[in-house]
C-alpha cells in the first residue's frame, strides 16, 4: 500500500558522549522515509530543502526506494539545521542551535501522484503544516497516523489540538503525553488525548518500551537492552518509520496487528541508535530486521500454567 510521508529533510549536527559529528543528513521525514523503504516499495516524500543540500543526500533516499518527487528544493536558500548535545544519561539532551530557515514559510505541496495514497505519516512539523496536508488531499488515507513535539504544545496548542481531531493514530513521548493531557498517569493520560479525537495513541518510553492504546485496551512493547547507545537522535522518527510502514505493508489495522507494528518500529529504533544519524539505517539487511524482531519477541514470551 502506498504511504505519504511529510516533514523535515535537514542537517544535523550532534554531540554525544561517544563523539560528535559536522553537519549530517537529518529531519523527521528522511528517519521515516528510509525506514519505511525496508517495508514497504511505495514511499513518497513530501517535504523542502534549501540549495545548500547536497545532491548525493536526495539520491541515497532515492536509491533506497523514496519517491522525492515532493521534495522541493529552494533556490537561495538554506535547509533547516539542528545542533545538540546529549548528557551522558543519553536521555537528555541541550539544543544548541536551531534554524529553520526554509522550514520557516514551508508551503507543502502534494504532487498528483501522491493525491490515492492509503497510509500518511505526518512526521513533526507545525500542526498548520500538518492541517494543510490533510485539507489538500482530495481523498482521506486509510489511516492518518502524526507525531507531535512539546514545543507545539508550548506555542501552537489551539492549533495542534484542532488538528488532532482528523487523525487516527497519534504517536508521543512519555513527557508529551503528559503534558497534553494534564494527568502524570499515562492511562488516565491516553483516556483524555483519546478523546481529543484520535482512536489509537502510541507512547514512547526511550528505553523503558512503548505503549499502545485503543479504546480499553492497552499493550506495553518492550525496550531492547542494547551494550552502547551511540545516538539517539531519529530514534522516535524511526519507531515511527517502522510503525507505519509495517501497517503499510499488511494493509490491516486491527489493535492486534498495530501491536506487531510497535514491534517492528522499537525493532528500527533499535538500529538507528547503534550509529551516529541515519549511518546505521542504511543498507540494513532483512534478515537483521526480523533477527532483531525475532530479539523483541524473546523479551515478553513467557509460557505460565497456571494452576486451578
Amino acid at each position: 500500500m502506498s504511504l505519504l510521508v511529510i516533514g523535515s529533510v535537514a542537517f544535523d549536527a550532534i554531540e554525544t558522549p561517544f563523539g560528535k559529528t559536522d553537519k549530517i543528513i537529518g529531519g523527521a521525514a528522511t528517519y521515516i522515509s528510509m525506514v519505511s523503504s525496508y517495508h514497504t516499495d511505495d514511499v513518497n516524500l513530501v517535504g523542502v530543502v534549501g540549495e545548500d543540500f547536497p545532491n548525493e543526500h536526495i539520491e541515497l533516499l532515492q536509491n533506497m526506494g523514496v519517491n522525492t518527487d515532493g521534495l522541493q528544493i529552494k533556490e537561495g536558500e538554506k535547509s533547516f539545521f539542528w545542533s545538540g548535545r546529549y548528557h551522558n544519561d543519553m536521555n537528555s539532551r541541550d539544543t544548541l542551535v536551531t534554524e529553520l530557515n526554509v522550514l520557516e514559510n514551508f508551503d507543502p505541496i502534494i504532487p498528483e501522484a501522491y493525491q490515492n495514497c492509503e497510509y500518511l505519516m505526518l512526521g513533526n512539523l507545525s500542526p498548520q503544516v500538518q492541517h494543510t496536508v490533510i485539507s489538500r488531499l482530495r481523498n482521506r488515507p486509510k489511516l492518518v497516523a502524526m507525531d507531535t513535539m512539546n514545543f507545539w504544545m508550548d506555542i501552537a496548542l489551539p492549533e495542534l489540538t484542532e488538528t488532532i481531531k482528523k487523525i487516527d493514530v497519534l504517536i508521543i513521548n512519555d513527557e508529551e503525553a503528559r503534558q497534553l493531557s494534564g494527568e502524570y498517569s499515562l492511562v488516565k493520560a491516553s483516556q483524555k488525548i483519546m478523546a481529543m479525537g484520535p482512536r489509537f495513541l502510541v507512547i514512547k518510553k526511550g528505553e523503558h518500551g512503548a505503549l499502545l492504546f485503543h479504546e480499553n485496551y492497552v499493550f506495553s512493547a518492550p525496550a531492547l537492552p542494547l551494550e552502547e547507545v551511540f545516538d539517539p537522535t531519529g530514534a522516535g522518527d524511526s519507531f515511527a518509520g517502522g510503525f507505519i510502514s509495517y501497517l503499510a505493508k499488511t494493509d490491516d489495522i486491527t489493535f492486534e496487528n498495530m501491536k506487531r507494528a510497535v514491534i517492528y518500529g522499537s525493532a528500527m529504533a533499535s538500529f538507528c541508535v547503534e550509529k551516529f544519524g541515519t549511518e546505521r539505517l542504511v543498507g540494513l539487511t532483512h534478515t537483521e530486521i526480523e533477527n532483531r524482531v525475532k530479539a523483541f519477541i524473546s523479551l515478553s514470551s513467557v509460557d505460565i500454567s497456571l494452576a486451578n
